[in-house]
């Protein structure tokens, strides 16, 4: 059996938190009609799987600078994809209490994302130390 290596971005909250959020994101593409596979719906997912994938892409970099400059771009991806579950609410796509319950989360990810863009300017999280 293999063992296997824990990757420092796996250690994050804010990385566990956004797995949630996405597999949400995820359930409600599925409602999305077949018309706007290759519009909203898959728009929403290359940006929801953005944020995810910058956070373990900043992670595995070697100055907290840099890490920093991929929580931007997780945090500008989780924007995007916010206003795209609105616009799919607004056409009635998913219910306001799906975008509610999303809303939820999204916030609560974008104050962790803040947060940890904030230790990283401030050099008291490195990459070593996730």
């Amino acid at each position: 059996m293999l063992k296997m290596e824990v990757f420092s971005y796996k250690k994050l909250q804010v990385y566990t938190k956004i797995q949630d959020w996405v597999l949400m994101v995820y359930a409600l593409i599925k409602k999305i009609p077949k018309e706007e596979t290759y519009a909203l719906a898959d728009q929403l997912r290359r940006a929801s799987v953005s944020v995810l994938s910058n956070i373990a892409e900043g992670a595995s970099r070697s100055s907290g600078r840099e890490f920093g400059h991929f929580v931007e771009i997780s945090y500008g991806s989780l924007m995007e994809a916010q206003c795209q579950l609105e616009l799919a609410n607004l056409l009635n796509y998913i219910s306001n209490s799906e975008l509610e319950e999303t809303n939820k989360y999204t916030i609560e990810i974008a104050k962790m994302l803040s947060g940890l863009k904030k230790s990283l300017k401030t050099n008291s999280v490195s990459n070593s130390q996730l």
